[in-house]
């Protein structure tokens, strides 16, 4: 594709900011849009004619084409990264401050072309959309001023005889890969700190969801980001992904996705031992219902509430959702029963339930679903979803299990649906042992309103995030990461300082 070609359609793009728009100019195209590369400022078609289809998951159909981006080109991306370090790294903190704060006032003046399309190419609903654009504004905005006001750590040692200090310099060109489940949030999470402490990127999103970062890439260009600083590339895991990672010039790497995933860019860089690894993974996170909270229409109400958002916000595609609910034995009958009429009621398919992301994902959960009627789980809300013909969208009706064999795989596997089991338990130490019997670690909810259990409970699971009496509230300066096969590493303000610099102890004699 031709530049003039390209421009084009980047001008469509950008025209396109409402769902009415969005849909009409896509009816009217005759063949599916191309993305192309960005790389040192500019968008580049790649060398190899290699397109990977994808598709709005509410039609079934092909909407745009994605490079898959061979190896040569990842090389030039790398390169062109490698080039603008060391100018980059020597800059101010106050002039990268001042660069995310641009990139944050373009995305929030263009919320709505970012929420139109996040939801046409994620198959999430508008408004679901629209909370996480906002979040990825709340990402530049936190780092720039975050490297405004961090500190250092200096000592003084044998009384007086010398002054140590932290010196910490930025870490060099990373690679930064996203998931498809919340595409724009996820990717501005790595973008952000790492352009904010000095570092230059290589990002690939997911071919699966790449249209907004496409669109970020024209925020880039108008606020002044220079060039190489952060490049964009598309393609898949085997293809980009893997030469990306493999990469001895990229000095770290960022990534969040599915565990397997994890292992393999942990075998593929061991040997470069000195590169840096933050690996957010998988999760199959519980969520814990103590008797006390049904001792009152407010507790009841706000223990069902939110052990529903936990469970179905954004199709169950989150990797912090809570997608086994234990409750205890004594309110077991009583939940299910209004928790299955909650859920009914609120989530409904294409109101405040989207589409599911692909066509493999749904029939991963199809499959999944299939082996809880085999096993003879009870359905108490939903059923097995249909084998889909051609161009039928990837609709999921919300599906609520109880009576799951606990060594079942439906119990012990990343759904990554809307798909929730529902089991019982007795007392705290029983609660305790049920939620940590899982290979993951990256979240728990625990809902109780007795003090002295929220920190008993929750200080013993065996997770990297535990929310009480709530779900997916948090300062971005917090940890974010798992235990076990979650991951491994933290980011958000200092940690993320941790993954995108290096530290060196200075000592100075006083005499």
């Amino acid at each position: 594709m031709d530049s003039t070609a390209q421009l084009s359609i980047v001008r469509e793009l950008w025209s396109c900011d409402t769902l009415d728009k969005a849909k009409a100019w896509l009816q009217s195209q005759s063949a599916p849009f191309r993305l192309a590369n960005f790389i040192h400022g500019s968008h580049i078609s790649a060398n190899a004619n290699i397109y990977i289809d994808s598709v709005d998951p509410k039609t079934g159909l092909v909407i745009s084409q994605v490079p898959c981006t061979q190896p040569e080109d990842v090389k030039a991306a790398i390169q062109s990264a490698k080039a603008a370090f060391p100018a980059w790294s020597k800059s101010t903190r106050a002039q990268r401050s001042a660069h995310l704060r641009s990139v944050a006032e373009l995305i929030k003046e263009h919320r709505e072309l970012f929420a139109v399309w996040e939801s046409i190419d994620q198959g999430k609903t508008l408004e679901r959309a629209r909370v996480e654009v906002d979040r990825a504004i709340a990402n530049f905005l936190y780092f720039s001023t975050f490297i405004i006001h961090q500190k250092t750590a200096a000592r003084m040692i044998d009384e007086g005889a010398a002054l140590t200090y932290e010196h910490r310099s930025p870490a060099g060109v990373f690679a930064l890969i996203s998931p498809w489940n919340m595409p724009l949030y996820l990717l501005t999470w790595k973008i952000a700190p790492c352009l904010a402490f000095g570092c230059t990127a290589v990002a690939k999103p997911s071919e699966v969801t790449s249209v907004t970062a496409f669109l970020l890439t024209g925020v880039f260009q108008k606020a002044g980001i220079p060039e190489g600083v952060i490049n964009i590339i598309f393609g898949d895991g085997p293809t980009t992904g893997a030469a990306l990672v493999a990469s001895p010039l990229i000095h770290g790497v960022s990534f969040t996705g599915g565990t397997a995933t994890g292992i393999a860019i942990r075998h593929a860089t061991a040997h470069q031992i000195g590169k840096h690894l933050s690996l957010e993974l998988g999760g199959k996170n519980p969520t814990l219902v103590f008797a006390d909270t049904f001792r009152d229409n407010v507790g009841r109400e706000r223990a069902i509430n939110t052990a529903a958002n936990a469970a179905f916000q954004n199709q169950g595609e989150i990797c912090l959702c809570g997608s086994r609910i234990y409750v205890e034995d004594s309110i077991y009958d009583q939940f299910v029963k209004e928790f299955v009429a909650h859920v009914e009621k609120t989530f409904v398919l294409e109101k405040t339930v989207g589409a599911v992301a692909s066509k493999a994902h749904y029939d991963k959960i199809r499959r999944y679903l299939s082996l809880a009627e085999e096993e003879s789980a009870v359905f108490r809300l939903g059923g097995v979803p249909k084998e889909l013909g051609p161009g039928e969208g990837y609709w999921i009706t919300p599906v609520i299990l109880t009576d799951v064999p606990p060594d079942s795989r439906v119990m012990k596997d990343e759904i990554f649906g809307p798909v929730v089991t529902v089991s019982k338990f007795s007392g705290e130490e029983e609660a305790i042992q049920l939620a940590n019997d899982s290979e993951y670690g990256l979240a728990a909810v625990v809902l109780t309103t007795d003090g002295a259990r929220m920190r008993n409970v929750s200080e013993q699971l065996e997770a990297g995030m535990v929310w009480v009496n709530s779900w997916l509230q948090r300062e971005l300066g917090t940890p974010f990461g798992g235990m076990k096969a979650s991951g491994t590493g933290r980011e958000g303000g200092e940690y993320s300082r941790e993954v995108f610099t290096v530290v060196r102890t200075v000592h100075l004699p006083t005499s």
